[in-house]
């Protein structure tokens, strides 16, 4: 039920997940390796579930003693002590420290080539507090999950925080000492494009990278806070308006090395620094620069660097920069150590060409940039819009997408085929895919070799190479899943199912394992331990009944065997003496609408047949938005865990869109039942024109030929620019007014149906230059354009 509503303020803007979205797991702890089935790979590859029972695992790192060092979202490091372990061991605990909302969390893992021997975990994360505060700012001591109270509002003003790179000391399994901080930075005002990932590079040199910590939807050049400007960016500092086109501000820290005149930010950049102090390396590009930040600085320009790597045998980086609404990049830097510095281009940039809302908004810092021309901004190796496939022949979807981990295979050994020796792998956590390039003659990726690997992935944010060089990747979900190789006899794919699982004991149980398959379509022999006493011996046909005299938790597990001895095995958990509970949403009730800045009050509560009604603490409410560009994808935004009732601010976001509020209730058993109630936004459609008809407007990221209408969430906040000049059959135009009023770069708010319209005036003298800029592979941007002199 609505209860309240706030009145739009500035840049109201809930945004875009893009890097990668929030996902609660309640998965339980395997006793043995499953095999995942749902994805679809190349003949002889399996995937199979290494761990399982995380909570939002976000990287992965393999010890060369074999443990596994796994991060989670909240702040929480746990260590297992190998592949087999399924009870791991909590090495360092930042929850505290650590901003875990939205994209925002504990990002980055890295363990030195060495280690143990160099005894340091290295962690890149959000800090919950202004660069220079005392954690916890927004969230509370503890906290697994934090917020952003309103106001600021996490997209109104923005909570700002900052971003961290700290080692911890190892012994054992568990950390020793306090942490040590070797960079805080990172200045950060909306909850995306936080910090990333990192990397140690052959040469010994740890690599980290951090996205922009800008607006997600709108062009966002630092004109939005309380206090205005909350990062300090020039001209004017904390407090300053922003506007164009001196604002360096909001994604235009990206290109902060370029203003040599204040102090340089690390926003949307890679660094390379020292592991044990975290100041640039002696030989980084701009080692003699006076400025610190400066120094450490190997390539920037840079949206949201979520996941980077090292080619291996080569102090190359590689790096997915996750695009706005349009592109996704692969980018390279080749000699990290090399002046000048590379830059790739954000905000001014992206994909082919020029960014056509910075673009539009006449920032001199893109001005500038557009015209150092040829050389100026390095292009993508490889990059892909979000309404096309990554390869022709590509069975995953196209749509919106999130580019989210790469990872070089080892250019030998390993079992996998030798076409996939020293491929890149990379993957898309929107689009749920995986896919490898494998090199050409030169050694590097060959565009013209890339192929889908893993289709229906589940929820991918890390991919790596580990033991035995097989592909391990990081499912946000809750689990840890491998991708193996057999050049002979593949195991068998064992798949049980139970009916019912749970209920009054006695309890009886139909059993079912005839999915069960081979993939080299050898016949099965079957065999259930249905007692759950690690004995086989229960049954040996594919389907199988069993009787549950007295209450408990019991795991029937089912093992298939092919001809030649191997085995696959699938589990079910039984509950006998036990029903879930019954999970009641009372509000918001279904068919409730809502517009941006609404406050939203949800309630509800649990009975359970043998517990009664349940307490709070077993009630856990999740906020999901529902992205519909095409097909739709959820991005969680919020859980709230341990009570029966609460509120939340209805969010900004492009449309088509709507929310979705789930109830979990979980027994003290275990057992769970969810509700969930879809909640509708309000929308309005906004016309665009032009006088004369036929120029071109832009709204957000991407331009139009006027006139257009556009859909949008009531209460939403959108940018709008209206590039100058321009041309319409040779005659050249410039602008002159907006309709509403407001400046040629401005917002608007969607608070009723209506037309804007962009007036212009005829260009007396002075040439139209219209820039046509290729970016189409790898090299330097460049552009080439023409002039028209009007008669």
């Amino acid at each position: 039920m609505v209860v309240g509503r706030r009145s739009p303020r500035r840049a109201r803007r809930l945004g875009a997940l893009v890097a990668f979205t929030l996902a609660a797991s309640t998965m339980v702890a395997s006793s043995t390796i499953e095999p995942a089935a749902a994805s679809s790979l190349p003949p002889g590859f399996q995937e199979e579930i290494v761990f399982s029972g995380l909570t939002q695992p976000t990287a992965v790192r393999f010890s060369p003693d074999g443990r596994v060092f796994v991060a989670e979202k909240s702040g929480l490091i746990k260590v297992f002590d190998n592949l087999t372990d399924t009870t791991p061991t909590v090495f360092a605990d930042l929850r505290t420290q650590v901003h875990n909302f939205w994209d925002r969390g504990l990002l980055g893992l890295a363990l030195p080539p060495n280690f143990p021997t160099s005894p340091w975990v290295y962690v890149l994360y959000t800090f919950d507090a202004a660069i220079g505060g005392t954690a916890p700012r927004w969230g509370s001591v503890g906290g697994t999950s934090d917020g952003c109270s309103t106001p600021p509002g996490a997209t109104d003003d923005g909570c700002v925080v900052a971003g961290r790179l700290s080692r911890l000391q190892a012994s054992g399994n568990t950390m020793i000492g306090s942490e040590q901080v070797l960079i805080e930075g990172w200045c950060q005002q909306y909850p995306s494009h936080s910090i990333g990932s990192l990397a140690f590079g052959a040469d010994g040199a740890l690599y980290v990278s951090g996205g922009d910590g800008a607006s997600f939807n709108f062009v966002d050049y630092g004109q939005d806070g309380a206090p205005l400007n909350p990062c300090g960016d020039p001209p004017g500092g904390v407090g300053a308006t922003l506007a164009p086109p001196a604002a360096e501000g909001g994604a235009l820290r990206s290109q902060d090395l370029r203003t040599p005149s204040d102090p340089t930010g690390l926003n949307g950049a890679i660094l390379r620094v020292d592991p044990a102090t975290g100041a640039g390396l002696p030989d980084n590009p701009m080692a003699s620069s006076s400025d610190p930040n400066a120094r450490r600085i190997i390539a920037y320009g840079l949206r949201n660097p979520f996941r980077i790597t090292t080619r291996p045998g080569t102090n190359e980086v590689w790096l997915g920069d996750v695009g706005w609404n349009d592109w996704e990049e692969i980018n390279r830097v080749v000699s990290p150590t090399a002046a000048p510095v590379d830059n790739f281009g954000w905000p001014c940039y992206e994909g082919d060409g020029r960014q056509n809302g910075y673009d539009a908004a006449n920032l001199s810092i893109c001005e500038n940039l557009y015209a150092a021309g040829t050389g100026a901004v390095v292009a993508p190796y490889f990059r892909y819009h979000h309404n096309d496939l990554v390869h022709p022949n590509d069975v995953c979807p196209k749509g919106g997408s999130s580019v989210a981990g790469t990872s070089f295979a080892f250019a030998s050994g390993g079992s996998y085929p030798a076409d996939y020796r020293g491929a890149l792998f990379f993957a898309d956590y929107t689009r749920r895919c995986i896919w490898s390039i494998s090199p050409g003659a030169d050694g590097l990726p060959d565009l013209s070799k890339r192929r889908t690997f893993v289709a229906g992935a589940a929820q991918p944010v890390d991919v790596q190479i580990g033991p035995g060089g097989d592909l391990f990747y990081v499912d946000l979900g809750g689990t840890i899943r491998r991708i193996r190789y057999f050049n002979q006899n593949q195991p068998p794919i064992a798949v049980a199912s139970a009916n019912p699982t749970n209920g009054a004991a006695p309890l009886t149980v139909a059993f079912d394992g005839t999915a069960s398959h081979d993939p080299d379509g050898d016949a099965l022999a079957y065999a259930w331990d249905l007692d759950g006493d690690g004995a086989f011996d229960d049954a040996a046909t594919a389907t199988a009944s069993h009787t549950y005299a007295q209450p408990g938790t019991f795991t029937a597990t089912l093992r298939v065997t092919d001809p030649s001895g191997a085995t696959g095995t699938s589990s079910v958990t039984i509950s006998p003496g036990n029903t879930p509970p019954t999970a009641v949403i009372d509000t918001p009730a279904a068919g409730t609408t809502w517009k941006v800045g609404d406050v939203i009050s949800f309630s509800g509560h649990a009975t359970d047949a043998q517990s009664g009604t349940l307490a709070a603490a077993g009630l856990t409410w999740s906020l999901v938005l529902q992205h519909c560009p095409s097909t739709c994808h959820e991005h969680p935004l919020q859980t709230f865990a341990g009570t029966a009732s609460g509120s939340f601010v209805a969010p900004d976001h492009e449309y088509p869109s709507h929310l979705e509020l789930r109830l979990t209730a979980t027994d003290p058993d275990g057992l769970s039942n969810t509700r969930s109630v879809e909640l509708d936004p309000q929308t309005v459609d906004l016309t665009f024109g032009s006088s004369p008809a036929g120029l071109t407007v832009t709204v957000g990221s991407t331009d139009q030929a006027t006139p257009f209408t556009r859909t949008a969430i009531l209460g939403s906040t959108l940018s709008v620019s209206a590039p100058s000049p321009q041309a319409i059959g040779g005659t050249p135009y410039e602008f002159a007014s907006w309709s509403d009023s407001g400046a040629q770069t401005h917002q608007i708010v969607a608070n009723g149906a209506g037309t804007y319209t962009a007036t212009y005036r005829v260009r007396l003298g002075g040439p139209v230059i219209s820039n046509l800029v290729a970016r189409s592979g790898p090299g330097r941007v460049t552009i080439t354009w023409r002039t028209d002199v009007p008669a």
